[in-house]
């Protein structure tokens, strides 16, 4: 079968597809409801061999670049991210770009970045639960001085969110960081809750919805002059991609960052490549910013 070529995006000085294969999969931190077996499940399906399998698939149809952690607190046993990019690369040939999630902490701000600088990271970016709280606690400073370390050494610095008061305070700040992830999804899904159960700010209870007014962050988003990868798409697998990657790309994002199974990439890729096609016949409200 021939390759997928993907359209592709600029953070900085790095050419990214503009479909990003993320890591939660692998290490068995993907959102599973209340299904208690999932996580073991994925990683069992996730030997070493499945993951170098999928990173393969995705250097194949166009994806150039892949969203994983730097020793994840939430994987379930080890995570594997680093020894078998580690493997990938020295035995197999692997080309994929890595942006590296990382965990700084109040009293060490750069142990986990440097440790995805030891690796090879070409970007990293702080975790959205830190980037979260810590703007909730107006540490917006803790946060700057993470990325001036990422954006020193070289690479591409960015911060994760779930809460769109993250991008807000930055932006009112004025920190300097190169890329924002935040989660965008539509809300039409069947177990997504009511609006009146939404929480005014952070996410509803229950493992099932991570953009609470993506009306909102479609509108704030289009004030932003920097890159946006979108993550949490498909709301977890409650939303379709054709239907997923389609509101995000139409509504702003620059990039989407999806988790995927080796047998969903090949139609993963189609879709993205077909829907980015058609926007560039159409367009779409918020310039590319990437």
């Amino acid at each position: 079968m021939a390759n997928v070529q993907l359209p592709v995006g600029r953070i900085g000085k790095l050419k990214i597809s503009r479909l990003i294969c993320g890591g939660n999969l692998i290490i068995g931190s993907s959102h599973d409801r209340d299904l208690l077996y999932m996580a073991a499940l994925m990683r069992a399906y996730f030997t070493d061999a499945k993951i170098i399998q999928t990173w393969q698939r995705c250097e194949e149809c166009g994806i150039n670049t892949m969203i994983g952690p730097v020793n994840s607190p939430y994987a379930y046993g080890e995570d594997p991210t680093l020894r078998v990019l580690k493997r990938y690369r020295e035995e197999f040939g692997g080309r994929i770009q890595w942006i590296a999630q990382t965990y700084p902490k109040s009293d060490d701000l750069t142990g986990s970045i440097q440790k995805a600088i030891d690796n090879g990271a070409v970007g990293a970016f702080v975790h959205g639960n830190i980037g979260d709280n810590w703007v909730n606690l107006n540490r917006i400073d803790l946060l700057a001085r993470a990325f001036e370390f990422i954006k020193t050494n070289g690479l591409v610095a960015g911060c994760a969110c779930h809460n769109l008061e993250v991008p807000m305070a930055l932006e009112r700040a004025g920190v300097d960081l190169d890329f924002y992830m935040k989660t965008f999804h539509n809300d039409n899904y069947w177990s997504a809750p009511p609006k009146a159960e939404r929480p005014a700010t952070g996410l509803p209870r229950g493992d099932n919805m991570w953009c609470i007014d993506p009306q909102k962050t479609a509108e704030f988003m289009a004030t932003v002059k920097k890159p946006w990868i979108a993550f949490k798409v498909l709301a977890a697998g409650a939303i379709h991609p054709r239907d997923g990657f389609r509101f995000a790309f139409e509504n702003g994002a620059d990039f989407v960052n999806v988790g995927m199974f080796d047998f969903q990439i090949r139609e993963d890729a189609i879709l993205a490549r077909d829907i980015l096609t058609s926007l560039a016949q159409t367009g779409r409200p918020r310039p590319w910013r990437a």
